[in-house]
């Protein structure tokens, strides 16, 4: 039996809903402040992100390489691949005494349309002390396979939970 998804919810004032977003996906700037924390520590704070949008699942944030603290980002073996970005290389996340394996990945070299990509990283907000957009706490996309950062201004349904793959 295939899983049906909850009913679109209704952007209010000042919100985005997900199911607004396109597929393939779009990059565009953030326009907010960006500081994710990481074994007690600052690890980044930014102005220059971008976010990724994409039908029904909340943005993923990608932060300027250059703007992570020094030794934070640790290259490891493996990628994945992406039907829209191209292939993917991560790093693993290395902070006050604490590491989270392949807990960022970017795109070095992704696909026409997704260049900005090649000089951020993106975070798992699941696997971090804490991401803040303006200051708000994000809270991570279920099931922590997009990476997928939820604020109050974004309404769902969200895809990632269980019974949401197929989608």
């Amino acid at each position: 039996m295939r899983p049906t998804r909850n009913k679109r919810v209704a952007p209010g004032p000042g919100q985005e809903s997900v199911w607004d977003y396109p597929r393939p996906p779009r990059v565009e700037p953030a326009r907010s402040t960006i500081e994710v924390r990481f074994g007690g520590e600052l690890i980044v704070r930014t102005t220059r992100a971008v976010r990724v949008l994409e039908t029904s699942h909340p943005p993923v944030y990608y932060l300027p390489l250059e703007d992570f603290a020094p030794g934070v980002l640790v290259p490891v073996e493996g990628t994945t691949h992406c039907e829209f970005k191209g292939a993917a290389s991560y790093f693993d996340v290395v902070a006050g005494g604490a590491r989270d394996l392949r807990g960022a990945w970017t795109y070095p070299t992704p696909v026409r349309g997704y260049e900005e990509l090649s000089t951020r990283a993106a975070i798992y907000p699941s696997r971090m002390d804490s991401c803040t957009v303006d200051g708000e706490t994000v809270q991570a996309q279920e099931g922590d396979f997009y990476g997928g950062w939820i604020t109050t201004a974004i309404v769902g349904p969200f895809k990632g939970g269980t019974g949401t793959w197929g989608w």
